[in-house]
C-alpha cells in the first residue's frame, strides 16, 4: 500500500462576532490613546504609547484573520489553526480509524452519538452547508465533538480508513 496524502484548506467566514471584535479593539486603542494624552506624566511618552498600541491593535485584528488547514497523511488527521497566513498552531491530531461516528452536522439519525461531549471544537468556515460534517474522537483525555468541512477528495480518503458503520455521507 502506498502513501496516502490530502490537505486541505479552509477559510473561516468573518461573523458577526469577529466584526464586534474589531469595533471593540479600535474603541480601546482610542480610549487608551485619550486617556494617555489627557494625563501629562505620560505625555512625554506619548509617541511610545502610540507605536505600541497601534502594534498590538494589528496584532488583535491579526488573530482574526483564521484558516484551518487538514492533513490526511496514512490515516492520521491532523488540524492547524493558521491566523494571518503566517502563524500556525496544532490543534488536532488524531487516527481517523479511531473516530467513533463522524456524519454531518444537521443528520438527526446521529445527533444521540454526539451527546455526552466534554468539548465542541469548530474548525470549519462557520457556515454549515453540504460537506459540514462532525466527528467523536478522543484527545488529550477529553471526548471532543470536531466540526470540519472536508471536501470530496478528503471524505473519499477518509473512507479509505473509516468503516461504513462509522462514516455517515450526506446524500
Amino acid at each position: 500500500m502506498g502513501e496516502v496524502f490530502k490537505e486541505q484548506l479552509v477559510k473561516r467566514a468573518s461573523n458577526s462576532k469577529d466584526t464586534a471584535k474589531r469595533i471593540g479593539i479600535i474603541v480601546l486603542a482610542v480610549l487608551i490613546l485619550f486617556i494617555c494624552t489627557i494625563i501629562p506624566v505620560i505625555q512625554s511618552f506619548l509617541m511610545f504609547i502610540v507605536v505600541g498600541v497601534a502594534f498590538g491593535a494589528f496584532f488583535l485584528m491579526s488573530l482574526l484573520n483564521v484558516e484551518y488547514e487538514y492533513a490526511f497523511t496514512n490515516g492520521e488527521l491532523d488540524i492547524d489553526i493558521i491566523y494571518n497566513r503566517s502563524r500556525r498552531k496544532r490543534a488536532f491530531s488524531g487516527i481517523v480509524k479511531d473516530f467513533e461516528v463522524m456524519a454531518h452536522v444537521d443528520d438527526k439519525a446521529y445527533a444521540g452519538d454526539f451527546h455526552n461531549v466534554t468539548e465542541i471544537k469548530d474548525f470549519s468556515s462557520g457556515v454549515v452547508n453540504v460537506n459540514t460534517y462532525a466527528f467523536l474522537s478522543t484527545y488529550k483525555g477529553k471526548r471532543l465533538k470536531i466540526i470540519i468541512e472536508p471536501n470530496d477528495m478528503m471524505l473519499k480518503a477518509f473512507s479509505t480508513v473509516l468503516t461504513p458503520r462509522k462514516l455517515h455521507k450526506k446524500l
